[in-house]
């Protein structure tokens, strides 16, 4: 089990808690400023410190410290159901694949959001140890060869407590993502900036149904529309100011 964390005091006990089926559970942290580190402890978890690079490469120094022939990652604001652990041990007995997704229960402002693509969400966490993250600081994921399984049993997320909390963290995931895609030679013209952002919420509240989760759907779909803007934006004015020096 490895969970990376930073000054997640409000969230890393409920977490730990929700794993306590595993055989280890290994935290990783980076200079945690509140009570991380002790909540932790208390509650059984192994705490390692790792400077931070990427969400990946934190992932992967707990994993190679591993002991664990299986590897479940989950974040500070996932909770592990009861019904992930016995499937889990289902699939130790007889594994079919390398790699298996996990089904997320999305929430926002504390009900479920089950629609505009949020539904879907199925990221690869639980794997064989010898698998590693890439080094991506957005949508990073594990590396597998082969076909990759699905469980039923499934994880509830809750990624943003507040507004202020996405706000916060739309600046830097924005510029990461532009950073990325820039050093990999892509370029983003003010067209880009002016029709995705639209086109990202009629897909999200329109045709995928974002409508039907009512107000929420349609905060969802207008943040996920200003999040399209914000990395655009970001990418266009790289592009302008390498084009200017």
């Amino acid at each position: 089990m490895v969970i990376a964390a930073r000054n997640e005091a409000a969230n890393i006990g409920a977490c730990v808690n929700s794993v306590r089926w595993a055989r280890e559970i290994l935290v990783v942290e980076d200079g945690s400023t509140d009570d991380t580190r002790a909540i932790a402890e208390r509650e059984g978890a192994a705490v390692l410190a790792n400077p931070f690079a990427t969400i990946g490469l934190q992932r992967n120094f707990a994993i190679e410290r591993a002991r664990s022939a299986w590897i479940l990652v989950i974040d500070a604001d996932e909770r592990a159901s009861p019904e992930l652990a016995s499937e889990i041990a289902g699939v130790i007995s007889e594994p079919r694949f390398d790699a298996y997704r996990v089904p997320r229960h999305n929430f926002f402002l504390g009900e479920e959001v089950r629609h505009g693509g949020w539904e879907t969400d199925r990221p690869i966490r639980f794997f064989r140890a010898n698998l590693r993250y890439n080094d991506k600081r957005v949508h990073e994921h594990v590396e597998v060869s082969g076909p990759v399984g699905e469980l039923n049993a499934h994880m509830t997320h809750e990624p943003y407590a507040s507004l202020d909390a996405w706000f916060e963290k739309l600046g830097r995931y924005s510029k990461w993502w532009a950073e990325d895609r820039y050093d990999k030679g892509r370029r983003a013209g003010a067209g880009a900036v002016a029709i995705r952002p639209p086109l990202r919420f009629l897909t999200m509240f329109l045709v995928r149904g974002g409508w039907k989760d009512g107000a929420r759907g349609a905060v969802l779909a207008s943040m996920a529309s200003a999040s399209v803007m914000a990395k655009y934006a970001q990418l266009w004015a790289m592009n302008i100011g390498k084009r200017d020096t």
